[in-house]
């Protein structure tokens, strides 16, 4: 089963939830797909969803999955990650009403330019992508103080 979730900003992503319902429709991946849609209001025809969902239920969803495609939400990344799950993070767009800026992208680009994980901004090669996590050989992540990513860890107490 495949993963998405959008946490719980109360911003949109109805790209990101269309874009993995018509993926789910063609049967492109060959799997179930889950998605935790947050505040998006296209409702997936193809997959089974919710808007929210509970710490029990994610943590649930996170070890079943093969596959994590998430927003550039870091608590999401690094709960992935060290589950050692492959992620695909999506960061969100100020120009599709998604957020206020685009942060998201710094810390997708943060991430992945340590193999963490994989930055996907143009849905349309989101197939390309989650066939690419399937061989993709992502490294742990590790703190080494300085970069972006670790002081809004540290910040939000990750690793006290």
């Amino acid at each position: 089963m495949i993963f998405v979730t959008l946490g719980t900003q109360k911003f949109q992503m109805n790209r990101l939830v269309k874009a993995v319902d018509e993926l789910a429709g063609k049967n492109i991946v060959g799997e179930e797909i889950f998605i935790q849609t947050g505040s998006s209001t296209y409702k997936p025809k193809n997959c089974k969803y919710v808007d929210f969902i509970d710490s029990e239920e994610y943590a649930k969803k996170i070890s079943e999955c093969s596959i994590l495609i998430t927003h550039a939400g870091v608590g999401t990344i690094i709960t992935g990650t060290n589950a050692k799950k492959p992620v695909i993070v999506v960061p969100r767009q100020s120009k599709f009403g998604e957020h206020v800026d685009d942060h998201q992208g710094e810390i997708a680009n943060a991430f992945s330019s340590k193999g963490c994980v994989l930055s996907c901004e143009n849905v349309d090669e989101l197939g390309d992508y989650i066939e690419k996590a399937k061989t993709y050989d992502f490294k742990p992540y590790e703190v080494k103080g300085g970069n972006i990513e670790d002081i809004i860890l540290n910040f939000m107490g990750m690793f006290d």
